[in-house]
């Protein structure tokens, strides 16, 4: 219930709150607020106007009339000063108009009394800042007034504290469940807080209305928000709208039966006229059928056997003309249930529409398909010169063998070639020597020395075989 007035709608997925402080036009803000409907209906004799308003207190907790004796005219909302206990008190516009005597004839309140206060005038910038001023006290009062009675030993409790504007008087509310002797109490309040005691006792309903919350339902308590007369509760509203009486269950926030257990309390009651009230137990022939429970959406009542667990809906006709056949002695051998189907209606899809006509499946796979197909190539071709590479690197590393291989053969000189020398448990050295400078080669690892035979005795003489890496000696060289 927010207005456009007073900036009170949500701001970047937050609320915005209500920058009027409760003093817009709509009245939104406050509880027990009422539309007044006939605001803006013209009436052909302005004189018969009604002259009294309704006016709310501490945020639509507390409602109550006033005669308008001035000239001026208040509408909703507006802040004004009413006549208060020795002083004045400050409340805001909640009724004006023609409805106001509608509520006044259904809170049994006459016109023409003279116990009506009068209204003072439109609150100025000074009285609100009294109000606010007192209203800033009623917590701080409220702790120390539990405090006292509990000194007191008193069995009730503080529920709520309402100080009025100018700070002369001060309403305590309090719940007890039996009288309770506060004369004492009420004289230690007034010297203590320096006002005007009124104690006011109020039941638990009236506490969940004043303090507020959300019920079961997810919404505003109604006694919080429209409720304004308590009608009793008892369990046999919910024994005839058959639901089970469980207490936590049925149970408001102010621990007693829920208020809203009434509203449809009546609609139950015309639709069970048409059920038969003597039809507790059906005499059957093999044994009797007690009623479980009605169904008054369906007008189906549901009996049960003894000698078995399972349920029988009977339909109102049929247990009507059981009843009569009992009268007259006669027990019939079956109930004659009627089929019950408890399947929930088939949620039907809907239907996809191509609003485009343009896009469709096949077109998408085959460009799918098509980026398949591509990517392979690309891994195909990749991975092909991979293996070109790497055959390319052993050929030139078998190569590089072949190279080092040849290196490590002696080089002839120009006039001659020089005698190796072999030695026997370890390598050869190849020296070579070359016209412009003398260049040293590391043996091959790769290539093994052959070792030179023992030499055979012939004639006394050792004699050795010519090595076959050698060229053709030269006719200076000699064995050594």
């Amino acid at each position: 219930m927010g207005c456009g007035s007073g900036g009170c709608g949500t701001k970047d997925g937050a609320p915005g709150g209500c920058q009027s402080h409760g003093s817009c036009s709509t009245g939104g803000c406050n509880r027990m607020n009422v539309h007044d409907w006939l605001a803006n209906l013209p009436f052909s004799d302005p004189e018969s106007n009604c002259r009294i308003i309704e006016v709310s207190f501490n945020n639509g907790s507390r409602k109550d009339f006033f005669k308008n004796n001035t000239l001026h005219y208040y509408e909703k909302g507006d802040m004004i000063a009413v006549e208060g206990i020795s002083g004045f008190d400050v409340g805001m516009v909640n009724l004006t108009g023609e409805l106001v005597r509608i509520q006044m004839k259904k809170r049994n309140v006459d016109e023409k009394s003279p116990d009506i206060k009068k209204v003072l005038r439109r609150a100025t910038d000074t009285d609100i800042a009294k109000m606010k001023e007192t209203k800033a006290r009623e917590a701080q009062v409220l702790i120390r007034s539990r405090a006292m009675a509990r000194q007191l030993n008193l069995e009730l409790k503080m529920a709520e504290v309402e100080i009025q504007a100018d700070g002369r008087k001060a309403t305590f509310f309090y719940i007890a469940d039996d009288r309770v002797d506060f004369r004492e109490l009420i004289k230690l309040y007034a010297g203590e807080f320096k006002v005007k005691v009124e104690m006011r006792q109020i039941g638990a309903r009236q506490e969940a209305g004043k303090v507020g919350g959300i019920g079961s339902c997810g919404r505003e308590l109604c006694c919080s928000s429209w409720l304004t007369d308590f009608k009793s509760v008892n369990t046999n509203a919910a024994r005839y709208q058959n639901l089970s009486i469980n207490q936590t269950k049925l149970s408001g926030q102010c621990g007693r039966l829920k208020c809203c257990l009434n509203y449809e309390l009546d609609t139950y009651m015309d639709a069970l006229q048409f059920f038969p009230d003597d039809a507790e137990m059906l005499e059957m022939e093999r044994s009797r059928a007690f009623l479980v429970k009605k169904d008054i959406f369906k007008n189906l009542m549901w009996y049960t056997m003894p000698d078995s667990n399972k349920q029988y809906p009977l339909t109102i006709e049929r247990v009507k003309k059981i009843k009569e056949l009992n009268r007259q002695g006669v027990r019939p051998a079956d109930l004659e249930p009627v089929e019950v189907i408890t399947s929930k209606p088939k949620d039907i899809e809907p239907v996809y529409a191509d609003v485009v006509g343009q896009i469709s499946l096949k077109s998408l796979e085959k460009t799918s398909r098509k980026r398949r197909d591509n990517e392979r190539n690309q891994q195909g071709g990749n991975s092909q010169q991979a293996m070109g590479n790497r055959q390319g690197g052993t050929q030139q590393g078998n190569r590089q063998g072949d190279n080092r291989q040849q290196g490590n053969r002696p080089q002839q000189q120009a006039g001659g070639n020089q005698p190796n020398r072999g030695q026997q448990g370890g390598g050869q050295q190849n020296r070579s020597q070359n016209t412009g400078g003398q260049n040293q080669q590391r043996p091959n690892p790769n290539q093994q020395n052959r070792q030179q035979r023992p030499p055979q005795n012939r004639g006394g003489q050792n004699q050795q075989r010519p090595n076959p890496n050698q060229g053709p000696k030269n006719e200076g060289e000699k064995n050594i």
